[in-house]
């Protein structure tokens, strides 16, 4: 995995897998619209969840954590609510989480889920 988008893509794969194996359903994946891209839509109970899914190899651009911004958590508020405008849905709540991968070579994948990053 050299290049950036195998990273991502990797990483969106573990986090569509934790997500589910911890009971939530995945139900879209990569939405994109014109304000930008929602990594993964998932459902936890009557809870929307809107994913951001950040992945690193190593702590050397710091952790994947740090990557949010509150510029970015901003456009996820607004994608989520333009991804329920297209969908015609009305949850009775959504939450946007920050899924942050951390791998190399040496160790197995770390997944570290913040529920609530908004």
């Amino acid at each position: 995995m050299r290049t950036r988008t195998a990273v991502g893509q990797y990483g969106e794969e573990l986090a569509a897998r934790y997500l589910t194996s911890n009971g939530f359903a995945v139900l879209e994946r990569n939405w994109r619209c014109e304000l930008g891209e929602i990594d993964i839509v998932a459902r936890e109970g009557d809870v929307l969840v809107v994913c951001e899914v950040k992945t690193r190899r190593g702590l050397n651009y710091g952790s994947p954590l740090e990557a949010i911004t509150y510029k970015k958590l901003t456009t996820l508020r607004r994608l989520a609510g333009r991804w329920l405008q297209t969908h015609q849905l009305r949850p009775a709540e959504i939450r946007i989480d920050v899924i942050a991968i951390l791998f190399d070579r040496r160790t197995p994948p770390s997944v570290e889920h913040v529920r609530g990053a908004v």
